[in-house]
């Protein structure tokens, strides 16, 4: 059975709410992703509050006319975040990422930390062309 683990990205990190999302952007480009878990930093657990992706950055602060450097990643979370158990298994990945029209889910271990990110392209890496081709219809409809 393949897993969460089995396909994530490992490594992943977090922006703490309150970061602002020219640091956010900044810490982007040093991992090569697009986008960030961010934790609630009153969280004593550091639990995940939201996801910022880079296009949020652009379109809800940098388009909107808004200054990077005064607006929180915390700012632009929005709706309920979503994640998966690193041992669950890829059809509840795919379940979870086209119920909720997501194209990248953080991945949690048992002590519901971060362990990594499932991105498209780690979902190309590891689906079959028809589950792939499944996820796209869903996910992009």
């Amino acid at each position: 059975m393949t897993t969460a683990a089995d396909i994530m990205h490992p490594g992943a990190r977090w922006v703490p709410a309150t970061e602002t999302l020219d640091r956010a952007a900044q810490l982007m480009r040093e991992l090569d992703v697009g986008a960030l878990p961010v934790s609630d930093p009153n969280d004593p657990n550091e639990r995940m509050c939201g996801i910022i992706t880079d296009r949020d950055i652009v379109v809800g602060c940098v388009a909107a006319g808004r200054d990077p450097s005064r607006v929180t990643a915390g700012d632009l979370c929005e709706g309920t975040p979503r994640w998966v158990s690193a041992d669950a298994d890829v059809n509840e990945v795919l379940r979870e990422m086209e119920t909720h029209q997501i194209r990248r889910l953080p991945v949690i271990d048992e002590n519901k930390r971060l362990v990594g990110v499932i991105s498209e392209t780690d979902l190309a890496h590891h689906l079959s062309d028809d589950q792939l081709a499944e996820f796209v219809e869903q996910v992009y409809a």
